[in-house]
């Protein structure tokens, strides 16, 4: 671990490697799992605003979903997360003709109809931040359903942070990527 300003950043998104591969996994981050894609406060209000022109991209089941528990929920334990449908797929997925998991939130970015790309978390991932009252710490999650993006970026040689590099600068800045950079050299 090593400190880059506020944050506490995990060595391994520096030495683990990873690029996602949708061919072997079909998006499965977005439908396997008991809960959501966790969704930052400030998050809640863009999800609000952008739905109806997100809603166009969504399958049947998500908007469904969405008008039933909202555009966000909030757990039992007060964390904000995008809601399921049946508990299982986020409402925003949809499905490509391969059956290929999919972002409806994204997919509306990438046609130009808003200019938020997705939830952080999403973009992140495979970092997972977990924010602390004095800092964020910045750690590798390792989830057996990406172990061909393991193998994939370490085909490829790119480690978790050239991967994230613009979700990661979304998040934290250029300054704090640089610094980042810096220490990945170092070791």
């Amino acid at each position: 671990m090593f400190q880059i300003g506020k944050t506490i950043v995990s060595e391994e998104i520096l030495t683990k490697d990873f690029v996602c591969n949708l061919s072997a996994c079909k998006g499965a981050c977005c439908v396997d799992g008991d809960a959501g894609a966790p969704v930052t406060p400030e998050e809640r209000q863009i999800l609000d605003e952008i739905y109806p022109k997100v809603k166009p991209y969504l399958r049947q089941k998500g908007i469904d979903a969405i008008e039933k528990q909202g555009t966000y929920i909030t757990t039992d334990l007060d964390e904000i997360e995008t809601p399921l449908i049946d508990g299982a797929d986020c409402a925003y997925v949809t499905f490509d003709d391969n059956g290929i998991a999919l972002c409806g939130i994204e997919e509306a970015y990438n046609q130009g109809d808003i200019d938020f790309k997705k939830p952080i978390s999403c973009h992140l991932y495979p970092i997972r931040i977990q924010e602390y009252s004095e800092f964020s710490a910045v750690n590798y999650h390792k989830w057996q359903i990406c172990d061909d993006a393991c193998s994939l970026g370490a085909e490829l040689q790119v480690p978790v942070y050239k991967f994230t590099k613009d979700a990661l600068i979304r998040k934290f800045g250029e300054d704090w990527y640089n610094q980042l950079e810096a220490a990945a050299k170092d070791l």
